[in-house]
């Protein structure tokens, strides 16, 4: 079977995080993408990050670029701009993920490129977007999640505002900026007419607040630091220590509740009128939490985990990296899948979500401007 955007080829300059993690979503799924690499300062400085970085390939690189192809072109510089208007003549999309006011400067737009393919998509992933008072400005996913309200929310009630472990705004960003190129490519196929897509860090990260942001926009409700990673509303939904180590109990049915009661040996909690419903649960948040985690340090994860399990409440052991990627779930699903780097040595990585049926085996990032001779 052919992969579902075997058809589809992309010029990308990108760079670092959120752009590549966006292609790389493409490329899994069968699409062509021609990483543009600026040879002034040595590509793409994902090559360089450590640790585990030879000779301009790293692991950090590999984990956004595998299955890419790499052409060091030069945009300001008119023997650069001439072999990259040949690659958009014969592209779906040109994506980058610069600074807000950079596609101008560089000829991104629709309206720099339209002569040249009157289909062609651009994609500009940014900041703030293209145009408003912040446009000129850069970002990083950790700025994002301080000015997006990320870093308010995050943390226990009695520490700082925290940043998430993970690039969570780039990523999410990232899966937008595919989402969006598809539909623009789609509708420019159709319609015969290409045209630009202007998206942002700021505005993926603030889409995300979801419910939090609905109730304060509406209401004027305010969110908090909460302590144990509870959930602000429904009881009990956090973390709990148990007597080796942690677990996280999620009971966002009545019905678990009243299971979670069972397990516990507490059938009394499930008919007590203060605990009687979510909203009971949360005005009387502290009794109860303080009844649940006597209980559950009497026992170990794994106890915990298999009597919650076996009665279908949702939980789960609170892994390291390492645990994660050690579960039992991720080897019967062959999550882990390995390749041979000619610098680096074996791979191993983490496998497409979109499933084996419809992504490719994945093959090393390039080499900078491994592609240059290639007929494209």
């Amino acid at each position: 079977m052919t992969l579902p955007l075997d058809d589809l080829r992309i010029v990308a300059v990108e760079q670092f995080g959120a752009g590549p993690f966006g292609t790389l979503q493409l490329a899994d799924l069968g699409a062509d993408v021609i990483k543009i690499e600026d040879p002034k300062v040595g590509g793409d400085v994902a090559r360089y990050v450590p640790p585990f970085a030879e000779d301009g390939s790293s692991l950090f690189f590999e984990s956004f670029n595998r299955g890419k192809r790499s052409v060091a072109l030069d945009l300001q510089e008119p023997g650069g701009r001439e072999r990259f208007a040949e690659l958009v003549r014969d592209a779906d999309a040109v994506f980058s993920n610069l600074r807000g006011d950079l596609p101008a400067t560089l000829g991104l737009r629709y309206a720099d490129l339209s002569s040249v393919n009157s289909k062609i998509v651009c994609v500009s992933l940014s900041g703030f977007g293209m145009t408003g008072p912040r446009a000129r400005q850069g970002a990083y996913d950790a700025t994002i999640q301080a000015l997006a309200g990320w870093m308010s929310v995050t943390g226990g009630p009695e520490e700082p505002p925290t940043k998430s472990g993970l690039s969570l705004v780039d990523f999410a960003s990232g899966y937008v900026a595919a989402i969006a190129l598809l539909a623009a490519v789609w509708r420019a196929r159709r319609e015969g007419v290409g045209g630009d897509v202007d998206l942002s860090l700021f505005e993926t990260a603030l889409a995300l607040l979801t419910y939090m942001g609905t109730w304060n926009a509406s209401r004027g409700w305010t969110a908090q630091r909460m302590p144990d990673s509870s959930h602000q509303i429904v009881i009990p939904f956090q973390m709990f220590q148990a007597a080796d180590g942690f677990l996280v109990v999620a009971c966002a049915k009545e019905t678990l509740w009243r299971k979670l009661c069972v397990v516990l040996d507490l059938p009394e909690l499930s008919h007590d009128a203060r605990f009687a419903d979510f909203a009971c649960r949360s005005r009387n948040r502290d009794e109860l939490v303080e009844i649940l985690k006597g209980t559950f340090t009497k026992r170990s994860v794994a106890d915990w985990t298999k009597a919650l399990n076996a009665a279908g409440i949702p939980c789960a052991p609170v892994n390291d990296i390492a645990g994660a990627l050690d579960d039992k779930q991720t080897r019967e699903r062959g999550v882990i899948t390995e390749y041979d780097h000619p610098v680096l040595g074996p791979v191993r990585t983490i496998a497409s979500p979109f499933g084996s049926e419809q992504s490719r085996k994945p093959t090393r990032a390039p080499f900078l401007d491994e592609s240059k001779r290639e007929d494209m």
